[in-house]
């Protein structure tokens, strides 16, 4: 192997640590070890290692709240449990909460071989699986998107003249038309493509934090700076960085942001030394960044270096014809998400999809689409689509009698438990998914006005706000 995956040994004798270290660097792999529980906790949280293995009896904290710990921040990662005589209730209880495998002491070499060789099959397997879905899911999406109108297969065809160069591209359009699908595709053909696609939000992250989290910092940098951390450019290197909402980035950091282009080079907050980085810069806007520049919102230079080229993504009411399979993909992918078999929407609701004009663009659409599936029936689009255009109070008043409808049924319907939930948790949460795309509509028709989506959701403006950090709708996924 080209790089050496990092094991980490948890165990309190410093003997035992030294032995096992021992084994496992002769295995092949690169170890670390930590004396003790909150050690552990925090070498696992800075080296991310591909396996732990933990001795189950430590004092202060144990190999169960440790391994409690872990599987709470990172599922995925394999736990390896080393067990005394007389441990067997507490090894149960260990792989019950999900540890992999475990080994008794005293153990033969061969033995502890053997297992780490096993773990570390079974995880890859179970990431290649992971992998092959994410790839089959994201293969359908780009189908989808690229395939059914003239529009869309002409991006597409710019796409693949530009995915296997370097230069930025800059992605336009509308909110919910596709933006990150089409920067992931460019991504997908390129030569990075087996490297790190890492986005990041220039909107729904605060400007104070914007700064570290693109170009990290050093310990000490500011208050809570314990140690260095690397931000978003370092962890693309090699890769592709994709920055959504470009038009919204502080005039201070855009500067910082045009070194990177012209240099590929910067210092991390708190840094002397400058970091060189060889990153694909894909953005993103919803904004007419010509509008900014003229106005001083957004500098010059820093557009032209973005706008080597730019795809244009149209609205979705300028690509109806899409509508029909984008229909059929967003019912296949909820019914199997929510366990339902609602598979086809009548001749009348599709007349109706076709006649809307789609504000919210393919966002929308799938977002009711969702509401139908979870909802179990069409009336959430036959009584919104009743009213006339795209009245937004018709739409507040369509969502609150879908919600009575909803709580009348708690208690008039018999629905089977799912997995373990129960009725009323099921009912909770259709509500919940009514009331987010609710707010979610409202507040894409006010073009994220708050004050105004207030005033026509009838709450206050701190309630709202609070939903929608409920919600995360302030990530505008």
């Amino acid at each position: 192997m080209d790089k050496k995956e990092l094991i980490l040994i948890v165990d309190d004798e410093d003997e035992m640590r030294s032995y096992i270290g021992g084994l496992v660097t002769s295995f092949g792999y690169q170890t670390s070890s930590a004396s003790n529980g909150a050690e552990a906790l925090e070498k696992f949280n800075a080296m991310n290692p591909a396996l732990i293995i933990m001795d189950l009896m430590m004092p202060e904290m144990d190999g169960i709240e440790v391994l409690g710990r872990i599987k709470e921040q990172n599922g995925d990662t394999p736990v390896i449990i080393l067990s005394g005589h007389g441990d067997t209730k507490n090894v149960v209880r260990a792989m019950k909460m999900g540890a992999s495998d475990f080994i008794n002491k005293p153990f033969e070499p061969e033995v502890i071989r053997h297992t780490i060789n096993q773990v570390m099959e079974k995880k890859n397997l179970i990431l290649e699986v992971k992998r092959l879905k994410e790839e089959m899911g994201k293969q359908m999406s780009y189908d989808i998107l690229f395939s059914n109108s003239k529009k869309m297969t002409d991006i597409k065809s710019i796409i693949e003249q530009v995915a296997e160069t370097n230069i930025t591209v800059l992605v336009r359009g509308e909110s919910g038309t596709g933006k990150e699908l089409v920067a992931r595709a460019i991504h997908a053909a390129s030569l990075r493509h087996d490297k790190r696609f890492v986005k990041i939000s220039c909107v729904a992250i605060p400007e104070t934090l914007l700064e570290t989290e693109l170009f990290g910092h050093e310990k000490g940098a500011f208050t809570g700076a314990t140690r260095k951390k690397p931000g978003k450019f370092e962890l693309a290197n090699d890769g592709t960085i994709f920055l959504d909402e470009i038009g919204d980035m502080h005039p201070s950091l855009q500067a910082k942001l045009l070194q990177v282009l012209q240099d590929g080079e910067f210092a991390r907050v708190g840094g002397e030394k400058d970091v060189k980085v060889d990153v694909r810069v894909i953005a993103a806007t919803n904004r007419d960044l010509e509008i900014a520049v003229r106005e001083g919102g957004f500098r010059e230079d820093l557009f032209y270096r973005l706008n080597v080229v730019s795809i244009v993504v149209p609205p979705l009411r300028e690509r109806k014809e899409e509508i029909p399979f984008l229909v059929e993909h967003f019912l296949r992918k909820y019914s199997q998400q929510y366990n339902k078999s609602f598979t086809t929407l009548s001749n009348e609701t599709m007349t109706r999809f076709m006649n809307y004009d789609w504000p919210g663009n393919v966002r929308e659409l799938e977002n009711m689409i969702k509401r139908v599936v979870v909802l179990g029936n069409e009336n959430a689009v036959l009584t919104r689509f009743a009213f006339k255009g795209t009245d937004i109070q018709s739409d507040i008043q369509y969502n609150i009698n879908e919600k009575s409808k909803v709580k009348a049924a708690d208690s008039g319907r018999v629905i089977p438990p799912d997995n373990g939930f129960s009725l009323r948790s099921i009912s909770k949460k259709a509500l919940a998914e009514v009331e987010r795309e609710t707010i979610k509509d409202i507040l894409l028709k006010t073009r994220w006005n708050r004050r105004e989506a207030s005033r026509l959701l009838k709450v206050s403006y701190k309630a709202l706000l609070n939903k929608i950090k409920e919600y995360e709708l302030d990530k505008r996924l």
